[in-house]
């Protein structure tokens, strides 16, 4: 049995990880440490499990075997490297940090101390992601020209998104690096690594960050991809298009049905076909769980989440300075 703590309950979905923990057999809630006292002893009231003022004297528990980490973004870096140093295994909520450095020194940590570590990038493991790949690694599209992925909702319209979710410091960006996470490591999935990125931010609801965002990744062969995020829309359908020199893919657009019409399928030559969507794959906390068990590695979680936090720094960067960020200028 994995005993876990967890490690705030700032993010939206935290309760969601309580439950999968509460829920998964090989892992089970001991402990509960929060940046806001109140709400971390309302919490571990809740559960029956103590609080935790300190950090450090969780962590120095070594009944705890590991952490689930939801703090604010900003307190990502300082408090899954004093985790990983204390020998705690780590699942967190995406994005690792809010700069590649930061992010790499999480991650040196964490290879120092051999703990394991899986980001939630949840839609990786959706059937219709699988099906996705399957088309482009049959080359049905042919070479790749665009990819458009958008995930959006009215959030912020509707005032049902916690007010912190809009702190410029504790988020370290708005709707692009909360919601854009996953049209971004999406498009990065399918298109693979850009030369640059250029974003543009809106503020529709006046909020100290945006709630409404585009995001253009450009790459050496002149595809393009385009990432859109916001909390600003009521009835946006979550959309996966995909264009090649031979065919295009069209997902949730706005019906969950997979569409493909390609000159390299016969049955398609007259329209849109129709493709099957598997079932998903367990997700990333049971990967986790796994990893800790088997003495396993996600490393396709691991790099893939790291690249996340190199074109959402790229992102936040080009949206400030408006201009086109080549990945090449982060510091690493």
């Amino acid at each position: 049995m994995i005993k876990v703590a967890m490690l705030s309950f700032w993010h939206v979905h935290a309760g969601d990880y309580a439950r999968e923990a509460n829920e998964h057999p090989g892992t089970e809630i001991v402990a509960i440490w929060d940046e806001l006292a109140d709400r971390g002893q309302r919490e571990a009231k809740e559960r029956g499990v103590r609080y935790y003022e300190s950090l450090d004297e969780l962590l120095a528990n070594d009944e705890i075997n590991g952490v689930i980490v939801d703090t604010p973004t900003n307190l990502h870096h300082e408090v899954m490297i004093k985790a990983a140093r204390a020998g705690k295994h780590i699942f967190t909520e995406k994005v690792v940090a809010a700069t590649l450095r930061e992010a790499n020194e999480i991650l040196a940590a964490v290879n120092e101390a051999g703990v394991k570590l899986t980001v939630s990038l949840p839609r990786l493991n959706h059937g219709y992601t699988l099906a996705v790949k399957d088309v482009l690694d049959k080359k049905l599209l042919g070479n790749l020209t665009q990819v458009r992925v958008r995930l959006s909702h009215n959030g912020a319209l509707a005032g049902w998104l916690p007010e912190h979710f809009y702190n410029a410091e504790q988020c370290q960006g708005g709707a692009l690096i909360d919601l854009g996470c996953h049209p971004m490591y999406l498009t990065r999935l399918f298109l693979g690594e850009p030369v640059s990125v250029t974003a543009n931010y809106g503020y529709v609801t006046g909020k100290e960050v945006e709630d409404n965002a585009v995001a253009v990744l450009r790459y050496e062969n002149g595809a393009v991809g385009v990432v859109e995020a916001g909390f600003v829309t009521a009835h946006s359908p979550f959309a996966i298009e995909i264009h090649g020199t031979e065919g295009s893919l069209l997902y949730g657009t706005p019906e969950d049905k997979l569409l493909v019409r390609s000159n390299l399928i016969e049955a398609s030559s007259q329209g849109w076909v129709e493709l099957p969507v598997p079932d998903s794959i367990p997700g990333a906390f049971d990967q986790w769980v796994n990893h800790v068990n088997d003495n396993t590695t996600g490393d396709d979680n691991i790099a893939l989440a790291l690249e996340l936090t190199r074109l959402m720094e790229a992102a936040n960067l080009s949206a400030k300075h408006g201009r086109a960020v080549n990945l090449n200028e982060l510091e690493a």
